[in-house]
């Protein structure tokens, strides 16, 4: 039995040494090479488009695919047959990754160094940001301490983020497809957003990709925000209304937004977005550095040969 990694990531294969299978490197961006076709498990990691599709055209006894991304969209549309196939996820691997770079995403929000980076390139002194400033201005986000901080998409991202959260004194609540208390965190079912926005100071969006997540965010639900809140995106850039936040900047719907994802990334050079006021983009820089994946493949590895349940299996028809 063949198990294939990707060449994309440093991986320490010592720790899935001594299982009865035989390892080989492949290159995610060449297709497979022809002795390597007949491997029945397909490690992947920011595989191009035309090596995923290769690798479904021609990779006929392919029995389980184990992607390294939090949600394997583009194994999922390569074409394989998931029929036959067991797809799982890298999910765990990113949460403290994402974690950090949401809260340094919200920091910047909240302190406006941005603008003070702006300034800076100017060789201008960004007096107003600076020296005697008021403290918890009702009607503003300019810290963390006693905001309002709603995550929608409460999973483990948003479980790992919280407790940064709440040392900084934000009070944290958390938005999912069903409600209960997890961690000490009350986290409310969608029903109830109209409600929790207009009680938003800052809201992060750590939403999967799906048919049932595109456009989320909307003209709508962006009204029901309060005028100084921000939004941070740092899960999928379809969930986003791009052209409904930029309008909403515009008019000074809301206070600003910080995004990670776009819809279409690279963003390109003619997006609104780069222009919008208040607009802070980072370039799909908050995961890129899965962490224990040897371990995730080591254990997949025991309960796939075992024939066990694996971790992180996906529904194909569900939601990634």
């Amino acid at each position: 039995m063949k198990l294939l990694y990707p060449n994309s990531l440093k991986l320490d294969i010592k720790s899935i040494e001594g299982f009865a299978v035989t390892l080989h490197q492949y290159d995610v961006n060449a297709p497979i090479p022809e002795e390597l076709i007949d491997a029945e498990i397909l490690v992947t990691w920011t595989n191009s488009a035309s090596n995923l599709k290769d690798a479904a055209s021609r990779m006929k006894n392919i029995r389980w695919i184990q992607s390294l991304a939090a949600g394997p969209n583009d194994v999922l549309n390569a074409g394989f047959d998931t029929s036959a196939i067991t797809v799982t996820t890298g999910s765990g691997l990113h949460d403290h990754t994402v974690a950090e770079h949401t809260l340094g995403l919200l920091l910047t929000a909240a302190r406006r160094f941005h603008e003070m980076r702006d300034y800076q390139l100017r060789s201008e002194w960004p007096g107003h940001l600076g020296g005697p400033q008021p403290d918890r201005p009702a009607g503003s986000f300019r810290t963390l301490r006693d905001a309002r901080v709603l995550i929608w998409g409460y999973g483990n991202i948003a479980k790992t983020l919280t407790p940064h959260l709440t040392a900084l004194g934000a009070r944290v609540r958390g938005v999912a497809r069903h409600a209960g208390v997890r961690g000490g965190v009350e986290v409310a079912d969608e029903s109830a957003l109209p409600q929790l926005l207009a009680e938003t100071d800052a809201l992060v969006m750590i939403l999967p990709g799906s048919d049932a997540t595109r456009h989320a965010l909307n003209a709508e639900r962006l009204r029901q925000l309060p005028k100084h809140a921000w939004v941070v995106n740092v899960g999928r850039g379809m969930s986003v209304d791009e052209d409904a936040l930029v309008a909403a900047l515009e008019k000074g719907e809301i206070g600003g937004a910080a995004l990670d994802v776009f819809e279409t990334e690279p963003l390109p050079s003619s997006s609104p977005l780069w222009k919008a006021p208040n607009l802070f983009v980072s370039p799909h820089g908050a995961g890129g550095r899965p962490q224990g994946s040897e371990a995730l493949i080591a254990e997949n590895l025991r309960r796939f040969l075992a024939g066990q349940p694996l971790n992180n299996v996906i529904s194909i028809k569900g939601k990634l």
